[in-house]
């Protein structure tokens, strides 16, 4: 009798700390990577927030050198990632600090990946595709969502094509990540849900991905239960230590999750409104969310039954399907509680921006395209993907 092979790979940093206080290791760490002079990976509103300053404060105090690049916008273009390497090559830079949210993290993966590699960001989009190792490099985390300071997963857009490339590689996985809820306590309300309700995406994508384990179950089973129970007093009051502590673990366990298991259609989806309108990820995941897991739901029924009683929903006496519909449930209340806009187009005006039913056939055709969806549990046709979108609309 055959036996068929199946090997699945656990990706993960070297290091990781989390807790109160954990960035005033960071110094030490980096130089224990072999970096002496790092590139600082952030964005404008870090270092408005004094963040940036926070973190170069601790590098002066061990008279390490560096540099900062703090021109990093949401959803990180090819551009950024180019003029980074720029950067990071004419002051002779040896490592790398990224200091955020996804955004951050994607852009120094990308600085990283081509500093290493030679040759364009473009280059790397798919999976696996370079051939060196990353330079020393530290991920400091200031959001609870993306889990970027944690996982392969290097998100760019291509401007000329307006599409999010999709880049897997095991490569630019940190080698160490630093969780500090300290960093965290100022995220504004808005922020702090549409990074939460992205971390709640990664655990479900992952738990009901095809190639989820028992080792990616466990993590976005906790993920989820976390996130449950957290997420609500994280954004009702910023300062809220337990709650911002909670939700720390909560965005790392999902990320350990889909890190490992990847993703689905949610995510090859938004990464499409993310190249087109340039809206924010967190959110169009929370719109998309409860109607690709509908699409999803009699592909995994079981495990759409545990998302529900992992999110408080009572599921006693009830039949499965009738079960696990309260998953869906159970996430559109917490959407609404925190104050996700109902639709994309709602979405769109908060941000000054016009979802058009016009971009559908296109965004569809690059989502179809898109990496994350390889492992969605049932495979969508072209009419399903479209009639997802006009859906969440």
């Amino acid at each position: 009798m055959a036996v068929r092979e199946e090997v699945y790979g656990y990706f993960i940093p070297s290091v990781t700390l989390i807790g109160i206080g954990a960035a005033k290791q960071i110094p030490d760490k980096i130089k224990a990577l072999g970096g002496a002079k790092p590139l600082i990976v952030t964005d404008k509103g870090i270092t408005g927030a004094g963040i940036t300053k926070q973190i170069t404060d601790l590098l002066e105090a061990a008279a390490m050198k560096y540099v900062v690049y703090d021109e990093t916008i949401p959803n990180p273009t090819d551009k950024n990632v180019h003029d980074g390497v720029a950067i990071y090559q004419k002051e002779q830079c040896d490592s790398l600090i990224t200091l955020g949210g996804g955004s951050s993290h994607d852009c120094g993966k990308g600085v990283g990946l081509v500093v290493a590699n030679g040759g364009k960001i473009h280059d790397y989009e798919g999976i696996d595709k370079s051939s060196k190792p990353m330079p020393p490099y530290l991920a400091v985390n200031t959001t609870a969502g993306t889990a970027s300071e944690m996982t392969r997963f290097c998100i760019i857009t291509d401007t000329s094509r307006h599409v999010k490339m999709a880049i897997v590689d095991w490569r630019v996985t940190p080698g160490i990540a630093v969780d500090d809820p300290l960093l965290m306590m100022d995220m504004p309300p808005a922020l702090t849900a549409a990074t939460g309700m992205d971390a709640l995406t990664h655990a479900v994508e992952a738990y009901v991905s095809t190639i989820a384990t028992p080792m990616t179950d466990s993590a976005a089973e906790k993920a989820i239960e976390l996130i449950a129970k957290y997420l609500r007093p994280a954004v009702a009051n910023g300062q809220d230590i337990e709650a911002r502590e909670g939700m720390c673990y909560a965005q790392y366990l999902g990320g350990m999750a889909f890190n490992n298991a990847s993703l689905g259609h949610v995510h090859a989806m938004a990464h499409q409104l993310g190249g087109f309108y340039d809206l924010p990820h967190g959110e169009c995941n929370a719109i998309l969310l409860p109607h690709v897991q509908q699409f999803n739901l009699i592909a995994r029924i079981d495990r759409f039954v545990k998302i529900a009683q992992l999110m408080g929903e009572n599921t006693q006496g009830l039949a499965p399907r009738d079960a696990a519909e309260l998953a869906l449930v159970a996430i559109r209340k917490l959407s609404a509680d925190i104050g996700i806009p109902a639709g994309l187009v709602e979405l769109g005006k908060r941000y000054g921006k016009e979802v058009k039913a016009a971009d559908i056939d296109i965004m569809t055709a690059n989502a179809q395209k898109d990496a994350c969806g390889l492992t969605n549990p049932r495979r969508p046709k072209d009419a399903d993907v479209k009639a997802i979108y006009l859906a969440a609309m």
